[in-house]
């Protein structure tokens, strides 16, 4: 679904892994949010793949990648067993030390990585995210509103499942195209891949267990981090000026309490950054990166 990219699995410990990756130059992670796929990065990778070696994933859970049923504590849908499997891909592609982007989930899973695999994490980029352990400790009214589906997804099984199985790309339409630009970024080619994918039940049941997670071990995880332990590289935060995160919190601040070296600034979009805005995004990460 990227140009130029070609397409592998990569079984890890635990799951398989589908990969897309091209280019050439040093290695580059880039990992997807809620509810998408690596085809998330099609405006944005092939012109990375000019000054990078770039890996586009699908989370353990989305997209083509291998979906396991939640178990009691969600601790197989934990940031730390996502980010396991990112490192196991980039190791079995040769890369035991890369620099990653993550938007949405893919960036807490990327800030997890950058803690607990700090070796191996060069430079960090979040798109339109705070800390998870920030975002529940401030919710306020606005942001309830607003990411209702932090609260709906989290509800015990099969609940959420069964709702949103009934049909699923209306509730795609709902919480995709309710947002700032509505459904216009993500065509040409996302669309169509987004609601194939997510279509799948046992798509539907990993994307819950993975925001189950979010509540429960994964608040543990950054409880026992916090004051403890912070991001030692180079960390990057781009929001969308039109979003839930400019509005409800204050990134750059929120970030440097949980990273030591922080930079940053919004961008004129909403949530989804490298479709609404694919060149700027790239401008962004490449100053980054490079």
């Amino acid at each position: 679904m990227i140009d130029g990219f070609h397409h592998t699995r990569i079984r890890t410990k635990e799951v398989a892994i589908n990969v897309v990756h091209g280019g050439s130059g040093p290695p580059l992670l880039l990992l997807h949010g809620y509810p998408q796929t690596h085809v998330m990065w099609r405006k944005v990778a092939p012109s990375l793949a000019q000054h990078f070696t770039v890996v586009a994933t699908d989370l353990r859970g989305y997209g083509d990648s291998d979906k396991p049923r939640g178990l009691p504590d969600h601790a197989n849908y934990s940031k730390r067993a996502m980010a396991n499997d990112q490192v196991e891909v980039m190791a079995a592609l040769g890369y035991d030390r890369f620099a990653v982007a993550g938007h949405d989930r893919g960036g807490r899973v990327a800030h997890r990585m950058a803690l607990d695999h700090p070796e191996r994490v060069l430079r960090l980029a979040v798109l339109d995210i705070v800390p998870t352990r920030t975002m529940y400790a401030r919710t306020t009214r606005e942001f309830a509103k607003a990411y209702y589906h932090w609260f709906f997804l989290i509800q015990p099984e099969p609940f959420p499942e069964t709702l949103i199985g009934g049909h699923p790309e209306a509730y795609l339409r709902k919480h995709m195209g309710g947002r700032y630009a509505g459904l216009a970024p993500f065509e040409p080619g996302g669309w169509p891949e987004y609601v194939r994918c997510f279509s799948q039940p046992d798509a539907i049941h990993a994307s819950c267990e993975d925001y189950r997670a979010a509540e429960s071990i994964d608040l543990e995880h950054d409880d026992a981090d916090f004051g403890r332990r912070k991001v030692t590289c180079p960390l990057l935060a781009l929001w969308g000026s039109h979003g839930v995160v400019e509005r409800c919190f204050g990134p750059l601040d929120d970030w440097r309490e949980y990273a030591l070296n922080v930079d940053g600034k919004s961008l004129d979009c909403g949530h989804y950054l490298a479709e609404e805005r694919p060149e700027e995004t790239t401008h962004e990460l490449m100053r980054f990166f490079a």
